[in-house]
């Protein structure tokens, strides 16, 4: 399977996006959330519950990324980019839905989560592109 330039380009703006959020979230969770002006406190259990899935994020951008270089991964890493730039902006409408209007931070992260989720749908998309082997949605 062979990226084409923009798939490439796709997955690599996914994946250094999940993989830093990730890492922020899991190593400096205070300062990741007080930059969309949520003040977390001190509660052990309220932290390892945003580390956590802080850190899944972080291995699933690294996966996107090892997509780009390793053309056995590339698939799967497709799948990674688009598991999380579909899975949060899902979320955050089912937020915005059930509990109302969030900080305009967090709006601006709903924008650039589908802004990328529509990158990786445009540049994967099926039935473009020159014959053989590639990574495409079906």
């Amino acid at each position: 399977m062979t990226l084409r330039r923009l798939q490439k380009v796709a997955l690599g703006i996914a994946g250094v996006s999940a993989l830093g959020i990730g890492v922020a979230i899991t190593l400096a969770p205070h300062a990741f959330y007080a930059s969309y002006g949520i003040p977390l406190g001190s509660d052990p259990s309220l932290l390892s519950e945003l580390r956590a899935p802080g850190a899944g994020l972080a291995a699933l951008g690294a996966v996107m990324l090892a997509g780009i270089v390793r053309q056995s991964l590339s698939a799967v890493a497709l799948v990674a980019a688009l598991v999380v730039f579909l899975g949060f902006p899902a979320g955050r409408i089912v937020g915005l839905a059930v509990d109302g209007l969030p900080s305009a931070g967090i709006m601006a992260a709903l924008v650039f989560e589908l802004a990328v989720a529509a990158l990786c749908l445009f540049a994967f998309r099926p039935g473009r592109g020159r014959a053989g082997m590639r990574v495409a949605l079906r």
